[in-house]
């Protein structure tokens, strides 16, 4: 099993307490895309600028990505986000954003992916999210993410996506803006009221928690790590490790086969800890490094022996 992704890929500065890096390989699909990779393989639709270097294709190809589905624009840049994280790192001031087109971005998806069953729509302009569901004739699960940006400017918009999709990752902060309760599971609750049947609250060095049908209830607590370098695309890594997860469990199984809605009573507590611990893994391999770089040094085995010290994390052994 597939899953499609729709998002943004663009150059990123990035400013930290201890060094910066400027136009780097970002955006919300790139980091999704290269963590579900080590699981299952990914489609991605989206759109780059004129000035899109071939080695930002082809550090993402080489894993694998079918990347048919991202058209090129030639007569605008790519998608620029310029951030700063403050001494914490818990803050983060967006310095610069630079749309250069996106905003009138009306994503096609290729012939070829008319069979995608599993989509996500990374964190994106709503109007790019429920073209792209529209699309998607043979979708069987959506997930979604979505930022303050979209919430705070087109909150009409992401309602209508909330309303199509079964499941949203958001970040707490997000969760209470969008809602207006101040207590996360609360919060969570409230979304599912939306439409979402899954909610997962990405929590930062807090960890997770997810939130299901007949108040299935699942958190972890953040790998704990000294070596915090860029927090940027963790929690776009989080999702693709989860999400790449349930993919690859998805097709073992053959949960979906036949079913219309596989989530009824497929993902189950078992599962989604599963699903849940692979996010985190990943995630805290990402913000080891700037941009990709720690994922791009990554195997899989790397991935399942912290997989294994989480655990081992919980259970006290």
């Amino acid at each position: 099993m597939s899953v499609l992704c729709v998002g943004t890929l663009a150059f990123d500065t990035v400013e930290t307490p201890t060094d910066i890096r400027e136009r780097v390989l970002g955006g919300s699909a790139s980091y999704f895309s290269y963590a579900a990779s080590f699981f299952t393989s990914v489609r991605v639709v989206g759109r780059v600028g004129y000035d899109w270097p071939d080695d930002f294709t082809r550090r993402l190809t080489e894993r694998g990505i079918d990347f048919q589905g991202v058209a090129k624009d030639l007569s605008h840049k790519s998608y620029f986000w310029h951030g700063r994280y403050r001494n914490d790192f818990q803050d983060r001031e967006t310095v610069a954003i630079e749309l250069n087109g996106f905003e009138n971005y009306k994503p096609t998806v290729p012939a070829a992916f008319n069979d995608s069953e599993f989509v996500f729509l990374a964190a994106s302009a709503p109007h790019v999210q429920l073209k792209t569901i529209s699309q998607c004739p043979s979708r069987k699960i959506v997930f979604a993410d979505t930022v303050d940006m979209w919430i705070e400017t087109t909150r009409t918009e992401l309602l209508k996506v909330l309303s199509q999709i079964d499941g949203l990752f958001i970040n707490d902060i997000e969760a209470r803006q969008l809602t207006g309760e101040h207590q996360t599971v609360r919060a969570a609750k409230a979304i599912r009221r939306f439409g979402p049947q899954w909610v997962v609250i990405k929590k930062g060095e807090n960890g997770c928690l997810a939130i299901g049908p007949d108040d299935l209830m699942v958190s972890l607590p953040g790998y704990p790590t000294d070596n915090l370098l860029d927090p940027t695309g963790a929690g776009d890594s989080f999702a693709g490790g989860m999400i790449g997860f349930l993919c690859q469990s998805f097709r073992e199984n053959d949960f979906a086969a036949g079913c219309s809605n596989p989530h009824r009573g497929q993902i189950n507590r078992a599962l989604l800890h599963r699903a849940l611990l692979h996010g985190t893994a990943v995630a805290s391999f990402t913000l080891s490094d700037f941009s990709l770089n720690a994922l791009e040094r990554l195997e899989k085995t790397d991935i399942e022996r912290r997989v294994a010290e989480i655990q081992s994390m919980l259970s006290g052994t």
